[in-house]
């Protein structure tokens, strides 16, 4: 089996189509819902949550059955329907039109897989199995939250903000390269921690 690739997609903008809006289908479209995606899904029926989010416009639902046509223009599918026919309808439709398909649950039935996601600030940490065991994916996510704490939210945008700095200043390349990788050091970070600290409690 090939290697996947690892890569973070900018979604702002691009239509998204998630087939099935039950307690799954809700989960998936809930990690769309801040990527900028235009979410469209197609369900028999749909959950509560689903609902509040089409009133509020977040995204689009049409309650009926799925057809080949809802594909059109797509760059992304998620299906999580409980029929394996039709999940297997969509896989292949969107595979006839080199739309990226996510079958939930069924590994061969995936162009790609929603990882388990460590969020602070801008720094995403993502694991992934390939399907082979979410349970150790959400473990490995547990560790890391332990390990990377909410304080790198802010430090990471702190280091956004120098690096502007440093690589818009006339200091020769050498230079900078030293500075941005002494700045991304683990002592670093400490200090940063250290500083807020002693901050709040003043």
């Amino acid at each position: 089996m090939a290697r996947f690739f690892p890569m973070f997609v900018k979604l702002d903008g691009r239509p998204v189509l998630v087939v099935g809006a039950g307690m799954i289908g809700e989960q998936k479209i809930r990690g769309l819902l801040d990527t900028g995606a235009r979410i469209r899904v197609v369900a028999l029926q749909s959950t509560s949550a689903v609902r509040e989010w089409v009133g509020i416009g977040q995204i689009t639902l049409e309650e009926r059955a799925f057809a080949a046509a809802d594909l059109d223009g797509m760059f992304l599918v998620v299906v999580a329907t409980a029929s394996r026919v039709v999940n297997e309808d969509v896989f292949r439709e969107a595979h006839r039109r080199g739309v990226l398909c996510n079958v939930v649950d069924v590994p061969e039935q995936c162009d790609f897989f929603y990882p388990a996601v460590v969020h602070r600030g801008d720094l995403q940490i993502a694991v992934s199995t390939a399907g082979q065991s979410p349970s150790l994916a959400q473990k490995l996510r547990q560790q890391l939250e332990r390990q990377f704490g909410p304080g790198y939210a802010e430090w990471v945008a702190r280091l956004g903000a120098t690096r502007r700095e440093v690589l818009g200043s006339n200091l020769d390349p050498e230079c900078k390269h030293w500075l941005l990788q002494s700045f991304a050091s683990r002592e670093a970070f400490d200090a940063e921690l250290e500083l807020a600290a002693k901050e709040k409690a003043s």
